[in-house]
């Protein structure tokens, strides 16, 4: 009798094990500016206050990698903007108008207290206006910031394109 106790809940536990294990229906949704938000491959120059570039990286940094990311409060109107530490390790929320892809910031501390302030002007995100390296159309990023503890004054370019993950 046990036996078949036994066997009958085992029968059940794999019902309910498979059942549960349907996922079909799921549909995890998205961020309000997944649009705007990912990882970009950049290059930085160093620009005067008309645009024109005064040195084309003046750090000899190549390409970098950076990230515009959703806040927690998931709204449309700010999103966070970081070097991930390699250029001039910066990390922060900028404005954002959601439906002109256009983004920016004025005076706000970028990394730990006491460091300093940047301000980004032009920022914007433009669907489909570069191109990969396969010639795919790919959206790029373009920005001006300039940091208040820089003490070469510089206002820099960062612009470049969505991170695609094809390395040749």
């Amino acid at each position: 009798m046990k036996k078949y106790i036994f066997m009958a809940f085992a029968a059940l536990a794999m019902a309910f094990t498979f059942a549960s294990c349907d996922d079909s229906d799921v549909d995890p949704g998205g961020t309000v500016l997944e649009d705007m938000d990912g990882q970009w491959v950049v290059n930085v120059d160093a620009v005067d206050s008309l645009g024109n570039t005064l040195l084309e990286d003046p750090y000899g940094l190549g390409q970098i990698t950076i990230s515009t990311y959703n806040t927690a409060a998931n709204n449309d109107t700010e999103m966070f903007l970081s070097d991930n530490g390699n250029f001039w390790n910066f990390a922060f929320k900028v404005n954002v108008n959601h439906s002109a892809k256009e983004f920016a910031a004025d005076n706000v501390p970028y990394a730990a207290a006491g460091t300093g302030n940047a301000t980004v002007t032009d920022g914007k995100i433009l669907a489909n206006a570069a191109k990969n390296r396969h010639g795919a159309p790919n959206d790029s990023i373009d920005f001006k910031i300039k940091f208040s503890d820089d003490s070469n004054g510089l206002t820099y370019h960062v612009h470049g394109q969505r991170y695609t993950g094809f390395t040749d």
